[in-house]
Protein backbone atom coordinates (compact mmCIF):
# COMPACT_ATOMS: atom_id res chain seq x y z
CA UNK A 1 0.00 0.00 0.00
CA UNK A 2 1.21 3.74 -0.40
CA UNK A 3 1.29 6.05 1.49
CA UNK A 4 -1.42 7.83 0.16
CA UNK A 5 -3.76 4.92 0.32
CA UNK A 6 -2.81 4.52 3.89
CA UNK A 7 -3.60 8.14 4.75
CA UNK A 8 -6.95 7.50 3.08
CA UNK A 9 -7.67 4.14 4.66
CA UNK A 10 -6.96 6.37 8.27
CA UNK A 11 -8.84 9.04 7.05
CA UNK A 12 -12.19 6.47 6.52
CA UNK A 13 -11.44 4.71 9.74
CA UNK A 14 -11.33 8.06 11.61
CA UNK A 15 -14.87 9.07 9.53
CA UNK A 16 -16.27 5.81 10.80
CA UNK A 17 -15.45 6.98 14.06
CA UNK A 18 -17.00 10.09 14.15
CA UNK A 19 -20.19 9.53 12.03
CA UNK A 20 -21.02 6.29 14.80
CA UNK A 21 -20.24 9.15 17.77
CA UNK A 22 -22.29 11.80 15.65
CA UNK A 23 -25.20 8.90 15.59
CA UNK A 24 -25.07 7.81 18.85
CA UNK A 25 -24.69 11.20 20.38
CA UNK A 26 -27.36 13.31 18.08
CA UNK A 27 -29.26 10.73 16.36
CA UNK A 28 -28.49 8.88 12.91
CA UNK A 29 -28.58 11.34 9.69
CA UNK A 30 -28.87 9.02 6.21
CA UNK A 31 -26.33 11.75 4.42
CA UNK A 32 -23.41 11.62 7.00
CA UNK A 33 -23.69 7.43 6.55
CA UNK A 34 -23.88 7.98 2.38
CA UNK A 35 -20.90 9.86 2.84
CA UNK A 36 -19.32 7.51 4.70
CA UNK A 37 -20.15 4.61 2.10
CA UNK A 38 -18.99 6.93 -0.74
CA UNK A 39 -15.44 7.46 1.25
CA UNK A 40 -15.18 3.67 2.25
CA UNK A 41 -15.74 3.32 -2.05
CA UNK A 42 -13.39 5.51 -2.79
CA UNK A 43 -10.66 3.92 -0.56
CA UNK A 44 -11.22 0.31 -1.54
CA UNK A 45 -11.06 1.57 -4.85
CA UNK A 46 -7.70 3.99 -4.57
CA UNK A 47 -6.38 0.42 -2.38
CA UNK A 48 -7.04 -1.96 -5.39
CA UNK A 49 -6.05 0.42 -8.17
CA UNK A 50 -2.31 0.76 -6.64
CA UNK A 51 -2.12 -3.11 -6.61
CA UNK A 52 -1.86 -3.73 -10.01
Amino acid sequence: MTGSVKAMAVMTFAALVAVATYSVALGSNGWLWFGWVVLGLLTAGMAASSKT
